[in-house]
């Protein structure tokens, strides 16, 4: 396991570009000037007696914005946190109940702007200790791991497309057992996964 953190340690020190929702469909054209809000969202790294895996959440059917995606812990930065890595953490702790005490930070990858108009900061990060997995009712319905080797992968990555708001759009989906992930969730994974691989 050392080895493996310090793989990652090491390759999320070195420079990359930003991603976005937008970046499989070169005919989009963003407005320039826009405004976006800063957000932060943890990939939570756990032992497994089978290796690492990586925690995610499968949000609520009953939600307003993405209902039943699969996506990492986190959310919009608040007034209150230091910056997005704080608040990727205050959001992991109050979205599954991961105290930040136990969690050693390894690096970010740069920012991913999002449809909903965020720029989102992954936030690698080992769990070093054994917690209680609490889903926040109403927002998060399960809580599931995946095997990091999985996600890590780049050939196990899909491009996908279906039509969304008129126009067919093209996205990376790397699915695993009975979980689709997709959209914003796969495109900072394939990242993370391509810098791995760099």
């Amino acid at each position: 396991m050392p080895d493996a953190l310090e793989q990652i340690r090491s390759a999320l020190s070195q420079n990359g570009t930003q991603t976005s929702d937008f970046d499989l469909n070169s005919d989009v054209v963003l407005p320039a000037g826009r405004v976006l809000r800063p957000a932060g969202v943890l990939a939570p790294i756990v032992e497994r007696s089978d290796g690492l895996h990586l925690l995610l959440t499968k949000r609520s059917s009953a939600l307003k914005h993405h209902p039943g995606q699969i996506a990492f812990p986190g959310g919009k930065q608040d007034d209150g946190d230091a910056d997005v890595v704080a608040a990727a953490l205050r959001e992991a702790e109050e979205e599954i109940g991961l105290p930040r005490s136990i969690v050693d930070v390894l690096g970010t990858l740069p920012a991913h702007e999002t449809v909903t108009g965020f720029t989102v900061t992954p936030v690698i990060a080992r769990v070093r200790d054994a917690f209680e997995i609490r889903p926040e009712p109403g927002e998060v319905e399960e809580v599931f791991s995946v095997p990091l080797e999985h996600v890590l992968d780049p050939a196990n990555f899909l491009i996908e497309s279906r039509r969304w708001r008129g126009t067919r759009r093209h996205y990376f989906a790397v699915p695993y057992g009975p979980y689709y992930i997709w959209g914003a969730t796969a495109r900072m994974l394939r990242a993370w996964a391509d810098r791995m691989t760099q």
